[in-house]
């Protein structure tokens, strides 16, 4: 296995802390299926406010490093927490940033765009398209200007990235075994594929009695059906790091019906997950990401898709600074 030669830039703070949810498990007490409740803070990884991102970007970053690269170009969504831990990754390392983000510009700069503008990326509008689809047409210009630029994917999400997260299922493993616990079932948000793709090859390395769900975020495709996605991303990760592993569709769990209104649309599912626990545990849920998986996780627990049994763990992502842009 490859894990420990691979070209590595250190950001963030771990082992992330994990927490038992306490008394949001006490508010579901008239649930006698309830299951116990952890959470993994990979909000507090650190890097410009936090965030699962960063453990892809050591690797990432390592790898232009690596190359000799002296700029990344990535994309995203005006409000995309990817875009703002890669300008923050960026700065770390000497780096230019360049972000190919959706929408046009703002009269006023809030949540992560206003993070990305004080860590320094430089930003190109780009409309509609905010899945960095113009990613390849700023690397080209970069490259005609001098610039030698490492291209990070949509998500930072690819076989590099991923990394990131086989060894956080090794963290977490670790953790859990110190503390004396075993989880059943690791619940996380997944759009871009890197993080779950990442955290089920770990899971089969380092974890393998524990089942990853992925709380679907986004209903748009890029050309290939969401499983494929993960299937590819986890088969390739698998290769990168010289195990002998491979992946089907039946390797994966995806839960996509709390999809609502679409990616960044905030509802009644988004809004009471931020609330509940908020008031309950006094931690932080961002409007797309995790306050829908947090909440369908709910959802599930009160369809008892869990056990009475099963030790839940949630794995937060992170995305806080988006709370300031948002009506919630």
């Amino acid at each position: 296995m490859k894990l420990e030669i691979l070209p590595r830039f250190r950001l963030a703070f771990l082992p992330t802390p994990v927490a038992e949810l306490k008394r949001l498990h006490g508010a579901l007490s008239d649930n006698p299926n309830a299951p116990r409740l952890l959470i993994k803070r990979d909000d507090l990884t650190g890097l410009a406010f936090g965030g699962n991102k960063t453990r892809k970007l050591e690797f990432l970053i390592g790898d232009a490093i690596s190359q000799g690269c002296d700029s990344v170009v990535t994309g995203g969504a005006a409000q995309s927490n990817h875009c703002r831990q890669t300008a923050a990754a960026a700065a770390s390392a000497g780096m230019e940033c360049h972000l190919v983000l959706g929408g046009t510009e703002p009269g006023e700069f809030t949540g992560n765009l206003l993070l990305d503008r004080i860590l320094g990326a430089k930003i190109s509008w780009n409309g509609d398209l905010r899945k960095g689809e113009n990613i390849p047409v700023i690397a080209k210009q970069l490259r005609a200007s001098g610039k030698q630029p490492y291209v990070i994917p949509y998500g930072g999400s690819n076989a590099i990235g991923a990394v990131g997260y086989v060894l956080a299922m090794k963290e977490l493993s670790a953790q859990l075994s110190q503390m004396k616990l075993k989880a059943t079932h690791v619940v996380v948000a997944s759009s871009s594929c890197g993080t779950q793709a990442g955290l089920v090859l770990g899971a089969r390395l380092f974890y393998p009695e524990v089942r990853v769900v992925g709380i679907r975020i986004d209903k748009d495709e890029i050309g290939i059906t969401f499983e494929e996605q993960l299937i590819q991303i986890a088969n390739e990760t698998a290769q990168h790091i010289g195990v002998d592993e491979n992946f089907t569709r039946s390797d994966f769990i995806v839960r996509d019906q709390y999809l609502g209104g679409g990616y960044g649309v905030v509802g009644e599912l988004e809004r009471n997950a931020i609330q509940k626990l908020g008031e309950l545990e006094g931690i932080i849920l961002d409007p797309v990401y995790t306050s829908r998986a947090f909440g369908g996780m709910l959802d599930l627990i009160e369809q008892d898709y869990f056990g009475k049994s099963d030790t839940v763990l949630f794995w937060h992502t992170g995305g806080g600074p988006a709370v300031f842009a948002e009506s919630i």
